[in-house]
C-alpha cells in the first residue's frame, strides 16, 4: 500500500482517497475534535527544488482561496485551514476544504434519461461572484463544480485561477479541452468570458448527459464548435490568432436551435453562453437575469 494512504493527522481522521493529481492526492476525513465533520484534506508533496522553489500555481491556489475566504460565497467552495511545513525532503502542503458528497460528473451519471431538472443550475452566481472580484477560473468542468446531497453548488479547485487585470500576459494553455473556449484554441487574447464559454458546455451537458463538443486535437475541438454553432464570420476572427480563418473549417448555418431538444428560451441562453466573440457573449450577471434562469428563481421562491 502506498505509504501516502495511511498517513494520519492528529488533526484529522482520514477515511478514503477520493482523488489524485500531480502533486498529492485529497482524502475525505473527519475532524478529530469539535464539531468532527467531514471535511476534504487535499496534500500536496513537493520536491525540493531550490532553483525553481514553491510552484506558483500552489501559491496562486491558496492567496486566491485565502482572498476568497472572507467573503463566505455559498457557491464557492470553502477554504478552512493551510498548513505547510518540510518533510523528508519534501515541502508538505495540506489545504482542508468543506466536504461536498460529489461532483458534478458523478451527479450526472446518476441522472435521469430526461437530463436535470432546472433548479440545479446554480453555479451562474458564483461566477459572478468570481468575475465581479477580477478572478478568472480558467478550468471550469464538471469535475470542478460540486454538488451536495442537499443541492448546493460550489465551484472549486482554483489551480489554474487567476487575478485579471487589463493586459495581463494570461497562459494559453489553460481549461481542459472539452470545455475551452474558441479564442484559447486560437492562441488568442482573453478575459473572463472563457469562463462563460465553459458554463455554457456545462450547461448544455446537463440536458444532454453528456459533453456537447467531445475533440481530441484543438483542431478538432474547433471543427466539432463550428458543427454545432456554425462558422463564424471572418470580421469575428481574432486577427492576431496564428490560425487562419478559412471557409473550409465547416458550413456556416443559423444558430438559433443549438440543440433541437430544448425549448426555446433554454435555446436562447445557450447560444449567447456560446458565442463565438468573446466581446458578445453573455456575462454571468446578465445570464442569472436571463428569462430562463428568472423563470428558475421565481419557482424557487
Amino acid at each position: 500500500m502506498d505509504d501516502s494512504c495511511c498517513w494520519e493527522s492528529s488533526d484529522y481522521e482520514m477515511l478514503a482517497e477520493i482523488g489524485q493529481g500531480a502533486y498529492g492526492k485529497v482524502y475525505k476525513a473527519r475532524e478529530r475534535r469539535g464539531l468532527q465533520r467531514f471535511i476534504a484534506v487535499k496534500r500536496l508533496h513537493i520536491p525540493e527544488e531550490p532553483e525553481s522553489g514553491i510552484p506558483q500555481f500552489v501559491i496562486r491556489e491558496v492567496a486566491l482561496l485565502r482572498k476568497l475566504e472572507h467573503f463566505n460565497h455559498p457557491n464557492i467552495v470553502r477554504l478552512l485551514n493551510v498548513s505547510a511545513g518540510w518533510q523528508n525532503e519534501k515541502f508538505d502542503l495540506t489545504l482542508v476544504f468543506e466536504y461536498i458528497d460529489q461532483d458534478l460528473t458523478t451527479f450526472l451519471s446518476k441522472a435521469s434519461e430526461k437530463g436535470l431538472a432546472r433548479d440545479k443550475i446554480k453555479l451562474l452566481s458564483g461566477l459572478d461572484f468570481l468575475h465581479t472580484n477580477t478572478v478568472i477560473h480558467r478550468d471550469l468542468k464538471p469535475d470542478n463544480v460540486l454538488v451536495s446531497s442537499r443541492g448546493e453548488v460550489k465551484i472549486a479547485d482554483f489551480g489554474l485561477a487567476r487575478i485579471y487585470t487589463y493586459h495581463i500576459a494570461l497562459t494559453p494553455c489553460v481549461v481542459t479541452l472539452w470545455y475551452r473556449a474558441p479564442e484559447v484554441l486560437l492562441q488568442s487574447s482573453y478575459m473572463s468570458s472563457v469562463d462563460i464559454w465553459s458554463a455554457g458546455c456545462i450547461f448544455a451537458e446537463l440536458f444532454l448527459l453528456r459533453p456537447l463538443f467531445r475533440g481530441f486535437t484543438e483542431i478538432q475541438q474547433l471543427q466539432k464548435i463550428f458543427e454545432v454553432i456554425g462558422l463564424p464570420g471572418e470580421e469575428d476572427w481574432p486577427i492576431e490568432s496564428p490560425v487562419c480563418y478559412s471557409p473550409t473549417w465547416a458550413e456556416k448555418k443559423p444558430t438559433k436551435q443549438l440543440l433541437p431538444s430544448l425549448a426555446h428560451e433554454e435555446n436562447d441562453l445557450l447560444s449567447q453562453f456560446l458565442t463565438f466573440n468573446p466581446a458578445h457573449r453573455i456575462s454571468a450577471c446578465r445570464a442569472l437575469a436571463h428569462p430562463f434562469l428568472a423563470d428558475c428563481n421565481r419557482e424557487d421562491e
